[in-house]
């Protein structure tokens, strides 16, 4: 059985226990969502708070401006995209779960360690970043804590609503925008990390075998012949395809309108090549590819074993993750939908612009409603595959 299926059933068995031992310390809302109240990390974002005011306050303004930037940027990519599913044939979902189990084209395979871990940071700095931008801002927080929803485990912070209402357009905006603010800070932060630290140290020690295809661009040669991504290329007109070094080594040698026969495990492809948008005397096919196997190099297995090694490697997926999904939380959090911080943000903006109530909740609650039917929209197909993650590896033991 799936490793990861295994963590997840363990996983997901304890947290039950734990609701069930400690049930009376939790709080149901919605019937899908457990709190568990605390005042862990409260003196932390009272002292956080109270650094120079005017170092507090940039970060504020700086929130709101990258807040509504990123609400623009992602509604724009969400409209695009759901219209290009409606109209392309084989287009892919701009948005997908970002759960174990769950293939993403031109994404490496997700493990349960690596979601759980990054989740549960991610919204931990998201959180507590809600609760010092409040604190600066003079409003109580009541409590911070975890929260489960499903199998999902995540943490909260709650304000004072009551005083929250009370408080100027200007500072309700910098708490709502604080969590996906600090997300993308971060998120940054782990890249660096990431790129300048572990992938160096990792990538000396590991080499990828085989050849995926890991991205097709629209109306290329690759899509247009039935390539999928994940397919595995074994040859390309006969020659071995070890590495993505033998991939470019024989592409290089490719012309606009060659045919070329491209074998993977299960399919043969005959390809006619378009001409390279960035070089005019290559062939193209429209595609990107990545290394299918991590193995450790031979002499760095002699010199090291394989522990150390496979640390690092385990660390640069770790942190490629944590950027991955800082970032994305931080865009899904910035849409204009109902109760998540950039519907709160795009309510409060627009009581900036039109004083009727009334008329400010009609076009909130529209926006919202669209931008919720465009979520399911790209969602569709990737439920289909969670469902079978989870119901295929049961089905098979009958």
């Amino acid at each position: 059985m799936d490793l990861d299926l295994i963590l997840f059933a363990i996983f997901c068995l304890v947290l039950f226990i734990f609701y069930k031992t400690h049930k009376s310390k939790f709080e149901i809302q919605g019937k899908i969502i457990a709190l568990y109240k605390t005042k862990f990390g409260l003196k932390f974002m009272e002292k956080f708070a109270s650094l120079p005011r005017f170092i507090i306050h940039t970060l504020s303004v700086s929130s709101i401006i990258l807040g509504f930037a990123g609400m623009i940027f992602i509604f724009y990519i969400l409209i695009q995209g759901s219209f290009k599913l409606l109209t392309v044939a084989n287009a892919q979902p701009v948005l997908a779960p970002v759960l174990p189990g769950v293939s993403i084209p031109g994404l490496p395979k997700l493990s349960f360690l690596h979601w759980i871990i990054s989740i549960f940071i991610v919204a931990i700095i998201h959180e507590f970043s809600h609760g010092i931008f409040a604190r600066f801002h003079n409003t109580k927080v009541k409590s911070s804590g975890f929260l489960i929803m499903g199998p999902i485990l995540g943490a909260f912070v709650e304000p004072d609503e009551e005083e929250l209402k009370k408080k100027s357009a200007y500072k309700q905006l910098s708490i709502f925008a604080a969590g996906p603010f600090s997300n993308i800070v971060t998120g940054i932060i782990f890249w660096i990390i990431a790129l300048f630290l572990i992938n160096p140290v990792a990538l000396a020690m590991i080499e990828y075998q085989g050849v995926q295809v890991s991205m097709l661009e629209q109306n290329y040669p690759a899509e247009l012949a039935g390539l999928k991504a994940g397919q595995e290329i074994i040859t390309i007109d006969n020659n071995e395809i070890n590495n993505v070094n033998d991939f470019v080594k024989i592409m290089n040698t490719k012309k606009p309108n060659e045919d070329i026969l491209i074998k993977t495990k299960d399919q043969e492809f005959n390809i006619k090549l378009a001409e390279n948008p960035l070089n005019k005397e290559l062939g193209y096919l429209g595609i990107r590819v990545s290394g299918k196997t991590a193995v450790i190099k031979e002499d760095i297995k002699t010199k090291y074993g394989s522990v150390i090694p496979w640390t690092f490697f385990w660390l640069k997926e770790l942190f490629f993750w944590l950027w991955l999904i800082s970032v994305g939380i931080a865009l899904f959090n910035l849409l204009p939908l109902g109760p998540v911080d950039g519907g709160r943000m795009f309510l409060t903006g627009l009581g900036v612009f039109i004083k009727k109530e009334k008329n400010v909740k009609i076009i909130w609650s529209f926006v919202s409603f669209f931008i919720l039917a465009l979520i399911v929209l790209n969602l569709l197909p990737f439920l289909k595959k969670l469902l079978f993650f989870i119901i295929g590896p049961i089905a098979a033991l009958f």
